[in-house]
């Protein structure tokens, strides 16, 4: 690292994976991995204490990581970046290549989703009351698989003087040559996964409340989600994904998310007014 980088600043780490063997394993992953435990444990504990049974929250996830990886994956390839993996003279068989990077939370979520209806209808358990109850649980997953990239110090944002600007390396790939080395950047990582923090403290918080009907956990975070998204988008990262109609293709998935949100909750709303009608008018 130049040392004329400010002392004040965030280092990022001088490795990324270590070896067990002939295997390698990457803090990206483990990230990802603590994320996904800390999802299922916060998840079968609401599940538990709404009088479910907790072990079908394993069950479901049975299904929806299968779908939830080649969801990622597929998004990223055909969204993020698919010059990569369909220019001229590229092998198209690196579409495959998962371990060598590249995958996307929103395909994650979407292709996750999927895989967690059939198995809610394969049980014969609500879908909505599971995704209430997976919500704060998918965010804090967000949290910390954020620190993976930290670890492959990547997807950091603009040039700051901030004192928590973060260290790159001069020598790493992802280093934007156009600035002189030593040059600190926003650490987006960290301002998204404290985000992701503050949303799973105000779901957990709402739903104690009781102030949220049947659905709107999960359709409030996803508006949360995609709200914070699109603010980081716009203002800090610099990374270069696909452009679509000169906007980042993240701004406008973002934005369907807000908008999905949005929505989600209204008819989640009307819904509950809809059941709450029938209900009276049984009971009369």
């Amino acid at each position: 690292m130049n040392n004329t980088v400010l002392e004040a600043s965030i280092p990022s780490p001088s490795i990324n994976s270590f070896h067990v063997g002939g295997l390698t394993i990457h803090f990206y992953a483990l990230c990802i991995l603590v994320g996904i435990f800390l999802c299922l444990k916060l998840t079968a504990y609401r599940w538990k204490s709404w009088g479910q049974d907790p072990e079908r929250i394993w069950d479901i996830a049975l299904w929806s990581f299968p779908f939830g990886i080649v969801g990622a994956r597929a998004y990223h390839v055909l969204i993020t970046d698919p010059a990569s993996y369909f220019g001229a003279g590229v092998d198209p068989l690196n579409v495959f290549k998962i371990w060598e990077g590249g995958i996307g939370i929103m395909g994650a979520i979407s292709l996750g989703s999927l895989g967690a209806w059939i198995a809610c209808r394969r049980y014969g358990i609500s879908f909505a009351l599971f995704a209430d109850a997976v919500a704060p649980g998918i965010l804090l997953a967000q949290a910390c698989g954020r620190w993976g990239n930290w670890f492959n110090q990547e997807l950091f944002g603009k040039p700051t003087t901030l004192p928590w600007g973060l260290e790159i390396s001069s020598h790493s790939p992802n280093f934007p040559h156009q600035y002189p080395a030593g040059t600190l950047f926003h650490p987006t990582f960290l301002y998204e996964s404290l985000w992701n923090l503050c949303g799973v403290m105000l779901l957990l918080y709402l739903g104690r409340k009781s102030v949220l009907v049947l659905g709107q956990t999960f359709w409030l975070y996803v508006l949360y989600y995609g709200v914070g998204r699109i603010i980081i988008e716009i203002f800090w990262r610099i990374d270069t994904p696909h452009y679509v109609l000169g906007l980042r293709v993240h701004v406008w998935t973002a934005g369907l998310l807000i908008v999905l949100g949005l929505c989600g909750l209204i008819i989640a709303k009307m819904r509950a007014r809809q059941r709450a009608l029938i209900n009276a008018v049984q009971g009369a």
